[in-house]
């Protein structure tokens, strides 16, 4: 049996992370403006707990990308299958991540891809070779750690 899942990830600014990762992985950014909708239209949510960001009213402390080949609750925009939830804390990042994202894109791609990260934002922060491989490992914009292998 497979399941739908969700990783959700604390951030200073949701929007921008979900932007990073949609770009980094090729997700999209869920749409949920027809649930915000609903839920502002029975009073549910109010104005202040939404921004407009991408021509379209979003969740200001939250907001999800998912994989395009996944499925879609088409009522909500929520996506059904892999998703990573950005969620506002107040909090800054402190120590290492106890979690992290390996982006598999093998050794002839990945000096170009880490290129193309550091252009979306990402910062390197050293190349590691092993008996077991070699990869690159990288923070995003707010500093959470991933490795490009």
């Amino acid at each position: 049996m497979t399941y739908d899942w969700k990783l959700v990830v604390d951030a200073a600014d949701p929007h921008a992370q979900a932007e990073f990762w949609a770009a980094a992985l090729g997700y999209e950014i869920e749409d949920n403006a027809a649930l915000i909708g609903r839920l502002l239209g029975f009073g549910a949510l109010d104005e202040g707990d939404t921004v407009e960001r991408w021509g379209r009213r979003a969740f200001r402390d939250l907001v999800a990308v998912r994989h395009p080949e996944d499925r879609v609750d088409e009522e909500s925009g929520t996506g059904l299958g892999r998703r990573i939830l950005f969620q506002r804390v107040p909090e800054a990042k402190s120590g290492k991540n106890r979690l992290h994202i390996d982006l598999h894109v093998g050794a002839e791609r990945r000096a170009a891809e880490v290129e193309r990260l550091t252009g979306l934002g990402a910062r390197t922060v050293g190349e590691f070779k092993e008996k077991g491989g070699s990869w690159v490992a990288m923070t995003d914009p707010e500093g959470n750690e991933f490795d490009v292998q």
